[in-house]
């Protein structure tokens, strides 16, 4: 029992000892001390009590304070609370101080807590960046396409980093005025011979306006010359012409046929007509005879001009070899 006992109480010193050495950081305290940033014990336990990293804290502080930069234990404490990289922005802030850019703590905490690498921000302003675009194509007046690549030079505007636009806006708005640019040229020569006359007018345009960055140059790497393209259209409307035209033609052509067709029967039926009105003749003959008002010799001489009209029909429907007409025969009545 005695012996049970005297293991209880030598694990609960343990654990008060760990616990002491824990919210009373005596190591960090004499680090301080070390380096001249002395903090008060109490700082360090309410440190650890509020659950702030009393090292990370303390590390920063040591660092930016040997570098001269005036931090607060506050400000620290507040940035790694709201959940801030608080080494990259206290880099940041001795990076900015060596290369003689203003940078105040306010800012640089705001482009860290906003998502955006501080560091990588600052290096970009003191180091401009060269951004590669792709290939933009634009066609000059005369239909030629021309392939243009460029690079960008831009250098981070600390002042607008934060709700500035990023790197795919700067491409698009070059790209844009590439396009723009070579389509207000007369000749694709011009372009080829001159290329800088690009980069100006794109430069003259303020481009950089509402984005986290200040372009600084805009070269032409490459111009390369593409397609015909008002050749290619000029074949293609030529080409949609031609099937209009065919198609009309068509439409013609089947109204040609209609028409045709219409008449043919339309000439079908005075046929039938013809046929059905001569199909009466006979009796009208007949009810002539028998009412007196034609005579036999009436009769012979009808069919006397009904025989030479078909005999004359017949001379003009044929043609002998030798190109001389058939003798006539005879219409003389019989006696």
């Amino acid at each position: 029992m005695g012996t049970f006992i005297l293991v209880l109480i030598t694990v609960a010193l343990l654990v008060g000892l760990l616990l002491f050495f824990y919210y009373f950081p005596i190591g960090l305290w004499i680090r301080t001390v070390a380096a001249g940033v002395p903090l008060s014990i109490g700082s360090l336990i309410r440190m650890r009590i509020i659950g702030v990293p009393a090292g990370l804290l303390v590390s920063n502080l040591v660092r930016a304070r040997k570098a001269g930069v005036p931090l607060t234990v506050d400000q620290l404490q507040s940035h790694i609370l709201a959940g801030g990289n608080v080494d990259k922005v206290v880099l940041a802030m001795i990076a900015a101080q060596r290369a003689q850019i203003p940078l105040e703590w306010q800012r640089a905490a705001a482009i860290d807590l906003a998502g955006r690498d501080v560091l990588e921000a600052l290096q970009t302003s003191v180091n401009p960046k060269v951004i590669e675009t792709p290939l933009f194509q634009g066609v000059a007046q005369n239909g030629i396409q021309l392939n243009v690549k460029a690079r960008i030079t831009v250098r981070s505007n600390l002042d607008r980093y934060v709700g500035g636009a990023g790197e795919p806006t700067i491409v698009a708005r070059v790209g844009e005025g590439v396009v723009s640019a070579v389509g207000a040229a007369i000749d694709h020569k011009q372009v080829l011979e001159y290329p800088d006359r690009i980069s100006k007018a794109v430069l003259a345009k303020g481009l950089d306006a509402g984005t986290a960055f200040e372009i600084v140059s805009i070269d032409i790497a490459d111009v390369d010359v593409g397609k015909n393209i008002g050749a290619d259209l000029q074949t293609s409307q030529a080409e949609a012409d031609r099937k209009i035209a065919q198609a009309k033609a068509a439409e013609r052509q089947y109204a040609a046929m209609a028409l045709e067709q219409e008449m043919k029967a339309e000439t079908q039926r005075m046929r039938a007509k013809v046929v059905e009105a001569e199909s009466h003749i006979p009796e009208a003959i007949a009810d002539a005879f028998r009412a007196g008002h034609l005579g036999v010799m009436d009769y012979y001489k009808i069919n006397n001009v009904k025989a030479d009209t078909e005999m004359r029909g017949a001379i003009g429907s044929s043609v002998v070899p030798d190109g001389s007409n058939p003798p006539p025969a005879s219409t003389s009545p019989p006696q």
